[in-house]
């Protein structure tokens, strides 16, 4: 079976973060520019590293889905193992991400991400009860991970 993504998503966060990010910066040359303007160069350099590096470790996660796993950051999930996926949006993304939340899910949450898709997983050796991943296109990844699944399984079938 080739390697073809059906789905493949970099979860970026949002141009405002780089404003903040400068302006952290910004006011950590402010705090040392009374050691000089030297200080204030290296506080400013420091200071925006800092959270540039904080900014694209959030900005890094990567969602895939190929013909035979959902891979999401590090973790590779075989689709044989995972169940119908659910488009969430409004109202009831949140709740998946409060109160109706089961400690034992892998939840890969984006606070600047309003949308997800849950997938339950179906191994019964598998304590996780489900998948509860942030995305910006839940249509298209509930129906990138659905048809995968059947193809997976018709080739298995054959």
């Amino acid at each position: 079976m080739d390697n073809v993504l059906a789905h493949d998503e970099r979860l970026t966060v949002p141009r405002a973060w780089w404003v903040i990010v400068f302006g952290f910066g910004l006011a950590m040359a402010l705090v040392f520019l009374p050691y000089g303007a030297a200080a204030a160069l290296v506080a400013f350099a420091a200071g925006g590293g800092l959270a540039t590096s904080f900014t694209v470790s959030q900005g890094s996660m990567r969602i895939r889905v190929t013909p035979e796993l959902l891979v999401v950051g590090d973790a590779r999930l075989p689709l044989g193992t995972l169940g119908e996926p659910h488009a969430l949006a409004g109202e009831e993304a949140r709740a998946w991400r409060t109160y109706k939340a089961d400690t034992r899910a892998f939840l890969v949450m984006r606070s600047y991400i309003s949308t997800a898709v849950r997938v339950d997983v179906l191994d019964p050796d598998d304590p996780t009860p489900y998948l509860y991943i942030s995305t910006r296109e839940p249509e298209q990844l509930a129906a990138a991970i659905r048809g995968s699944a059947r193809s997976a399984k018709a080739g298995e079938e054959k």
